[in-house]
């Protein structure tokens, strides 16, 4: 299928000097936004209207997360999923890195696994977070309960990133086991922030 020239302008124009993209991973990603199209006139699977705004909001502010990761990361949760962000474009940007998407909703999980089935790096757990099992080293998510995702610490992984509004994030740095790093501010305004953060040395594990 060949990416429609409005879908990769957008991505070079707005990610330019930020992430480079390959034809391949352009290729990945038009394919996911087709099949969001399709699906979210069956389901809310985003509230942004498709089209110019989504690939900004959804893919650009994704990615733009994805490379400011650290390298060494080998294994990612996206904890509430949804429609597959960040998860599906940080699995995208980095083929080597293992990306769990997390989602209770089970047709939402469906639908995940339906948009990733070309994606060998991608694995989906329809679950509760709470009932997770696995260990990861880290935890990222945007547009849900910032807080949950923190109480999931250190359980689940060590490390965690967030894409959320910054009066959000004043909301979090109540939590003394976590040391967050300056957030870092997204290019396409709405003061939105990617902050990153780790458990502080003496924080237990808590069943």
């Amino acid at each position: 299928m060949a990416v429609p020239a409005w879908f990769a302008e957008i991505l070079k124009r707005e990610l330019d000097g930020r992430v480079s993209l390959s034809d391949d991973q352009l290729v990945r990603l038009h394919e996911h936004y087709n099949l969001l199209d399709r699906w979210n006139e069956k389901m809310n699977l985003t509230s942004v209207e498709l089209g110019a705004e989504t690939v900004i909001r959804h893919y650009c502010e994704s990615l733009f997360f994805a490379a400011h990761l650290e390298e060494k990361v080998g294994s990612i949760a996206d904890i509430g999923s949804g429609g597959g962000f960040p998860g599906v474009p940080i699995a995208i940007l980095n083929p080597k890195v293992r990306v769990s998407l997390v989602e209770s909703n089970q047709r939402k999980a469906v639908f995940l696994r339906e948009a990733t089935r070309g994606l060998p790096n991608i694995s989906i757990i329809a679950q509760r977070a709470e009932e997770v099992s696995n260990v990861f080293d880290i935890l990222v998510a945007r547009a849900v309960n910032s807080k949950e995702v923190v109480a999931l610490m250190p359980r689940l992984a060590s490390k965690i990133g967030l894409m959320l509004g910054e009066t959000h994030f004043l909301h979090l740095q109540s939590a003394k086991h976590i040391a967050w790093s300056e957030p870092i501010r997204l290019p396409w305004g709405d003061r939105r922030i990617c902050v990153f953060g780790h458990v502080s040395r003496g924080t237990s594990v808590k069943e």
